[in-house]
């Protein structure tokens, strides 16, 4: 597995300089090493402090996405609490079948126990009406039953993967979790996500660079009602997005029209296959099939809130 070995570059980068520059040049190259190597030392000592902070906590269960941060804290839980922790995976028409099948893959290679959690957020009037606060209805579902899990089981600790970028966008799901007691240990480490990958990638952790994912009912407008019809039909235009090589995607589901979120470096992919993805897509029920121009930008859907709309928590001092 790939190490990172900024240090190593940047120490031959620096000797090979050495011999041929002037003394201000070495001076600068010098200032830089330093400054690489405090970056990493930093980063080193908030890996340190997540392992203390998780360490004391006796046991704990991870909700576990199998996304970059919750795989992460996975990975750390079972590093420092072994049998004493678990991850749960949430399981309901909003999360991809391949998510569920990765979240199994992932907890295997972590180590951690795992176990599959049926939820019923669709069953919550809050979230099928889709309000801008819909995700705290279903964080609500699944802390509520991982609450009882931990109370039932003697977990001490319910965790997520929410980390210090987390803390500025429109997150009513925080609010979920603080109602119910969820620890945040990354924020509470002062981890980033930058910080997280970089972390993620030394211990050989495969979701390193994996795309932001977020559930399939944040592709449908806030007002219109959340269904699991939709849901299945975004989930299906979405894998046939991937199979084409498209990693970073959305499908925005405004009734009979896709728009479709890539980066902007695949806006040619998406062109040159037009014709099959236009097809595969009426397929599934879009009568019209479009391109975003301005590319994916995570939450999308947050633009036209209004700021009374809009719920940030920041960490508690």
């Amino acid at each position: 597995m790939l190490k990172w070995g900024a240090h190593s570059i940047i120490d031959r980068t620096q000797a090979s300089l050495q011999r041929a520059a002037p003394p201000r040049a070495v001076k600068l190259i010098t200032r830089a090493s330093n400054k690489g190597r405090c970056y990493s030392g930093l980063v080193q000592e908030k890996l340190a402090e997540l392992r203390r902070i998780i360490g004391e906590m006796e046991s704990a269960i991870v909700a576990f996405s199998a996304g970059v941060d919750s795989t992460f804290v996975a990975a750390v839980a079972a590093d420092v609490l072994g049998d004493r922790a678990l991850a749960v995976t949430g399981v309901s028409p909003s999360i991809p079948a391949a998510e569920v099948e990765e979240a199994k893959a992932l907890a295997a290679l972590t180590g951690i126990a795992h176990r599959l959690l049926p939820t019923s957020e669709m069953d919550r009037p809050g979230y099928v009406e889709n309000s801008p606060q819909r995700c705290y209805h279903c964080k609500t579902e699944l802390y509520s039953l991982l609450e009882e899990m931990a109370a039932r089981e003697g977990y001490a600790f319910v965790l997520d993967g929410c980390n210090m970028d987390d803390l500025g966008d429109h997150r009513p799901g925080r609010v979920a979790a603080a109602e119910h007691a969820v620890r945040s240990p990354l924020i509470d480490a002062g981890l980033t996500k930058a910080e997280i990958r970089e972390l993620s990638k030394e211990r050989g952790l495969p979701t390193w660079d994996k795309p932001a994912m977020a559930c399939l009912s944040s592709r449908i407008p806030y007002g219109t009602p959340v269904t699991v019809e939709a849901l299945s039909q975004i989930g299906a235009a979405e894998a046939f997005l991937r199979r084409l090589g498209l990693r970073q995607i959305r499908v925005r589901h405004h009734a009979d029209v896709a728009r479709i979120e890539v980066e902007p470096g695949d806006l040619p992919i998406v062109v040159e296959h037009r014709e099959r993805i236009v097809r595969r897509l009426n397929n599934l029920g879009y009568k019209y099939v479009t391109l975003d121009l301005a590319g994916f930008r995570s939450g999308s859907m947050n633009e036209g809130l209004r700021a009374s709309d809009v719920v940030t928590l920041r960490p508690s001092s």
